[in-house]
């Protein structure tokens, strides 16, 4: 149960509600019939007015949100739009460095940790095409498993899933339309899942992870969460436009893996995946099954061990910090990781690879 900002009770209450589409959005302020500055407002009122029960944010910074939204709206008077997310806020997990803000990423270790100097290139990516930063908000404790403070808004008794629970959740509960968070294993995915929204998380190391605090470093990928699938993709295109493919003039095809590890996903979740199988035979999809041909139980250990081996090293500071100022899932995972020796990683990272390629062999006419 939490309370209100009045004090009253809002167990089960749901505070989701749709932040709207990017490209109307985008649309209306390029036509000005919306300006970047009441846009930026809207949000922040309503930030005001369901934070305290959803609590996805680490920082909000109004005061230099309406200044830029202001210059944007500047710009778009002047005839320059900079791009599909021109005047478009968008909330920044407190893993990724924005200048003029610290990132902090929920720990105490951090909690004194100076501005930073510098944007991500995640974060440079989205101003250079016209968005605008409302904030950072909540992390897992440096995206591993030690919680943050944010709700589920659907539900404030949930957990919005980690690590880019603030990230999820803003956007899920309407207080900001476009959201960045990272995956190391599922953590742009599942927050995405658990509230209900679309995400899109892009192939592993296809976008520069400049700026982020590590994790994982081979595997630490930035993705984007906006309430529509259509939100996430014009999110994506809009900072990492792909070149134009050739048309293509084949059935599409989906290739489904049957393997062992799927004895482990729930019933629900079997019968989610079977509907949409159905769904794309339904709209002239040509879907493929076919029995794995890697050990996914097996793929999914050899990540996790690589995944500590490289956070143990990259966060090997931490372990030196005062007992109370590292949280004890991440403190036990850098301990559990310093004790993989250099030689296991590399024999661990070439069987993944072999697996990438046997995966890939197996279902390339697919």
């Amino acid at each position: 149960m939490s309370k209100s900002a009045g004090g009253e009770a809002t167990f089960g209450t749901s505070f989701a509600l749709d932040p709207g589409r990017l490209a109307d959005l985008a649309r209306a302020i390029a036509a000005r019939q919306l300006t970047s500055a009441e846009l930026v407002r809207k949000y922040l009122d309503r930030i005001a007015a369901v934070e305290p029960n959803v609590q996805a944010w680490r920082v909000v910074d109004a005061e230099g949100a309406l200044a830029t939204a202001r210059l944007r709206d500047q710009e778009t008077a002047a005839g320059l739009n900079r791009g599909p997310l021109h005047g478009i806020p968008v909330a920044i997990k407190d893993i990724i460095d924005v200048e003029g803000l610290p990132t902090r990423c929920n720990s105490r270790s951090r909690e004194n940790a100076p501005p930073a100097t510098a944007d991500a290139e995640i974060v440079r990516a989205l101003k250079v095409q016209g968005a605008i930063v409302l904030g950072k908000v909540h992390t897992t404790e440096f995206a591993f498993f030690d919680p943050s403070p944010a709700c589920n808004p659907h539900n404030v008794a949930h957990t919005p899933g980690g690590s880019s629970s603030g990230s999820a959740a803003a956007v899920a509960a309407g207080m900001v339309p476009l959201a960045v968070g990272t995956q190391t294993v599922a953590s742009v995915n599942r927050p995405a899942a658990y509230c209900g929204i679309a995400a899109f998380k892009p192939t592993t190391r296809s976008v520069s992870s400049y700026g982020i605090a590590p994790l994982g470093p081979s595997y630490d990928t930035p993705g984007v969460f906006g309430w529509s699938v259509a939100d996430a993709i014009d999110a994506f295109a809009a900072i990492a436009p792909m070149p134009r493919a050739a048309p293509h003039t084949g059935t599409a095809t989906i290739c489904v893996l049957d393997d062992p590890h799927l004895a482990d996903a729930s019933a629900d979740m079997m019968t989610a995946v079977a509907g949409l199988r159905d769904r794309f035979e339904a709209a002239g999809v040509r879907v493929d099954n076919r029995r794995s041909p890697i050990d996914f139980k097996r793929l999914a250990r050899l990540q996790r061990s690589t995944m500590i081996y490289e956070a143990s090293r990259a966060m090997a500071e931490q372990r030196l910090f005062p007992a109370g100022q590292i949280g004890v899932k991440l403190l036990e995972m850098l301990g559990e990781g310093s004790q993989i020796s250099e030689l296991q990683y590399l024999d661990e990272r070439g069987e993944i690879d072999h697996m990438r390629q046997t995966l890939l062999a197996a279902t390339a006419d697919a």
